[in-house]
């Protein structure tokens, strides 16, 4: 039988938090937790695209974790490099369409080349689209955003009443992709760390003290049942308070 059902979010954001405290529990060096973090993100693909959610955004690598050492960040992105070097025909069997979302110019020409090679080989595929955060920061999306906008003003490509939220929004990494509905974050943190600052102004937010290599296709669940649970308004009022 599907797992697909009706209600269910067009679009889950994910925070992958917790590879690093998910090792040290275990007295392990923190790669550890970054490879296992790796095999929970195909659990989450794979279970996103049963239960026909048809947008899921990860956040793999902020601006922010440059800061931290340069070993961890030299096997961060060699890691990033190998999954998606070797695992993107897997992807592309599956359906699966790869976005890379973040600022791609202080990465290396490599991994910029694996990334095109993804896009490209998957762009037609409708199954499920998979946008990675990868070097991503919400305030230096909306920077580059409002720079694209008043140069276009400035060149008189545009009028600045003509800026409108959508026009915005058009500027934005993750463009087209709709505002996820539901923003789900693992290990227990209460804050949206820099991830989707315009794109979740009306989302749903899920927080699991479940570290994320350990999060299944049951907490992945367990997040879309919470989520069925809820009234969204949006400014509104509710169903409940009109009727009294």
């Amino acid at each position: 039988m599907s797992k697909k059902s009706r209600g269910l979010p067009a679009h889950v954001a994910i925070i992958m938090d917790g590879n690093g405290r998910w090792a040290r529990r275990r007295a392990l060096p923190r790669y550890f937790g970054h490879r296992e973090g790796v095999k929970a993100l195909k659990t989450a693909v794979r279970y996103a695209a049963e239960r026909g959610i048809p947008t899921l955004t990860v956040y793999a690598f902020s601006t922010e974790n440059w800061r931290r050492p340069r070993e961890e960040v030299d096997f961060l992105l060699d890691l990033m490099y190998k999954t998606f070097a070797q695992e993107i025909e897997e992807l592309h069997k599956e359906g699966v369409r790869v976005r890379l979302v973040g600022d791609r110019t202080s990465l290396s020409q490599e991994i910029q080349a694996v990334w095109a090679r993804a896009e490209q080989i998957t762009a037609q595929n409708t199954r499920l689209t998979l946008n990675v955060a990868f070097n991503y920061g919400g305030r230096a999306e909306l920077t580059r955003a409002a720079r694209e906008l008043a140069s276009q003003v400035a060149r008189g490509e545009l009028a600045a009443e003509e800026i409108t939220e959508e026009r915005l929004a058009s500027q934005l990494y993750t463009w087209p992709s709709p505002d996820p509905d539901l923003v789900i974050r693992t290990g227990g943190e209460q804050r949206l760390s820099n991830f989707l600052l315009w794109q979740a102004a009306y989302s749903e937010l899920y927080v699991t003290d479940v570290l994320w290599p350990d999060f299944g296709e049951k907490e992945f669940e367990q997040a879309l049942q919470d989520y069925l649970s809820r009234e969204r308004r949006f400014g509104q009022v509710s169903a409940k308070e009109q009727n009294r």
